[in-house]
């Protein structure tokens, strides 16, 4: 039994029902005079709806000069879970923030749904860089972009392209072209081609009127999972299934999208990523390679940092104090520094 499970048990713990549908511990309840506030806001994206949470700093005037920060989600999860815990660490720091739901999930709009495809992902960050560009107080030049598993290769990939990210970060990153094409931890290469065809077939049957298949978390019994041997779908079961469920963040995507997934990588271009970057993992996590793998290849900035977190696994990152303090203390003071306001 893994020490995730012992902790919690299959109910895991009880988290406060919130107003604003987070999930995570310690997650803003009210908007309070003199606190970080939340604010619910939509915007566009390619005539698609996106439904995100801005956090504004304590004190925030729309009439100041802030650094902002886009905040992008897992693979299968939502802005209410830990993209939402850091960008409100982010935003007890100064900044103003943004954590979205992906179009095709979540609350956000697009059909068919958990459509999940590396140039929509990539057009998401981007969109929300539009939006917070222009959001009352927030400074233009002083963009951050911070992206957790499947959304730190997207925000890894993003910044190769989009210059308007000043500083650049990752915490637990996913290479979500790498796994689906070749396994996790580089398992299926020998049944990489087989997969394609099955996507290629599951969008055949689509096209002909048939309902989408959906990959993604088998339906699995709680001790089943505990006997999952590696630690990111192990502990992922309990989190998204268990801890911190959330009815945005369904876990799941279309069997179709591999066409893409499988023929795209976060770490292509990494040599066009010039900006400062952080790329953060777990010590232990076995999803570390991609993060090493991704650092080594950003081969254009000379202003990096891999930090490892010490005992942690990939989604202890996400949610276990110990680790979120130290993961808050760094991003904050790094966007702080290469963000920073200039004379």
């Amino acid at each position: 039994m893994s020490t995730f499970a012992q902790t919690y048990g299959d109910e895991g713990p009880t988290l406060t029902p919130n107003a604003f549908g987070l999930v995570y511990e310690n997650a803003i309840n009210e908007n309070i005079a003199g606190k970080v506030n939340l604010h619910r806001v939509n915007y566009r994206v390619d005539g698609i709806d996106v439904v995100a949470h801005v956090y504004t700093p304590a004190g925030y005037s729309p009439t100041g000069s802030y650094a902002g920060i886009v905040v992008a989600h897992p693979n299968g999860g939502s802005k209410d879970q830990v993209a939402g815990l850091y960008a409100q660490k982010l935003a007890e720091a100064g900044f103003v923030t943004l954590a979205f739901d992906a179009r095709y999930q979540g609350e956000s709009g697009g059909m068919p749904r958990r459509t999940d495809k590396p140039a929509n992902r990539i057009g998401d960050i981007m969109g929300a860089i539009d939006y917070l560009q222009n959001y009352p107080g927030v400074d233009p030049e002083r963009i951050g972009a911070f992206g957790i598993c499947g959304g730190g290769g997207y925000t890894f990939a993003t910044a190769q392209v989009d210059k308007r990210i000043k500083a650049v970060g990752t915490l637990s990153l996913f290479n979500t072209g790498d796994v689906r094409r070749n396994g996790y931890m580089r398992t299926q290469m020998d049944t990489k081609f087989e997969r394609q065809r099955e996507a290629s077939l599951a969008r055949q049957k689509e096209a002909a009127g048939a309902e989408p298949e959906i990959a993604g978390f088998m339906n699995l019994t709680p001790e089943q999972a505990r006997q999952i041997k590696v630690d990111l779908y192990r502990d992922g079961y309990f989190y998204y299934g268990v801890t911190h469920m959330s009815p945005n963040a369904p876990g799941t995507y279309l069997k179709s999208s591999l066409m893409d997934m499988m023929a795209w990588d976060a770490t292509d271009h990494a040599d066009l990523i010039t900006q400062p970057l952080l790329i953060i993992a777990g010590e232990i996590a076995d999803s570390r390679y991609m993060s090493e793998e991704a650092f080594v290849k950003a081969t254009s900035t000379a202003d990096k940092e891999l930090f490892i977190v010490p005992g942690a696994t990939h989604i202890r990152t996400y949610f276990v104090k110990e680790y979120v303090d130290q993961i808050s203390a760094k991003i904050q003071q790094f966007f702080s520094s290469k963000l920073a306001k200039k004379d």
